[in-house]
């Protein structure tokens, strides 16, 4: 019995001091809940996280790195519950169109507020009364002719 409480005692210390609530919490943030939409790690309620914050804790405290340990949860359920996508392949995408499409909407923004300074060209205005005059002639005549 001792043997074994001895043995039990050798591998607790191997594996170093437990991690602060904190310090698995700062990588839980980065994770999504696995049962969850869109819910981080580090808030979520149920047993599934429990288990994952309790699996983050024993790799913690066996020396694993934050992105080990997020590398390890991407393996075993996919890139889903990474809370930021990898920047490679298409997620690219998702840090580019953004801001190309931000820079856009400044630019036609712009080019609208400008063409609503400029002064309609003067023959263009005349141009458009003498329709409006002539038409409001014609509608005159109609309702003359019907009197």
């Amino acid at each position: 019995m001792a043997v074994l409480a001895l043995a039990w005692v050798g591998r607790a210390s191997a594996q170093g001091p437990l991690p602060s609530d904190d310090e698995v919490n700062a990588i839980a943030k980065q994770l999504f809940c696995p049962v969850c939409e869109n819910t981080p790690l580090d808030v979520c309620a149920t047993q599934a996280c429990a288990q994952w914050r309790e699996l983050i804790r024993k790799q913690l405290s066996e020396g694993w790195t934050a992105d080990q340990i997020k590398e390890y949860f991407a393996t075993q359920y996919g890139v889903r519950v990474l809370a930021e996508p990898p920047r490679q392949g298409l997620n690219w995408l998702v840090y580019i169109i953004p801001p190309v499409l931000m820079l856009i909407g400044v630019y036609v923004l712009f080019r609208a507020l400008q063409s609503m300074r400029k002064p309609a060209p003067a023959g263009v205005e005349e141009e458009e009364i003498s329709v409006q005059d002539d038409y409001l002639r014609r509608v005159e005549e109609e309702l003359k002719k019907r009197n």
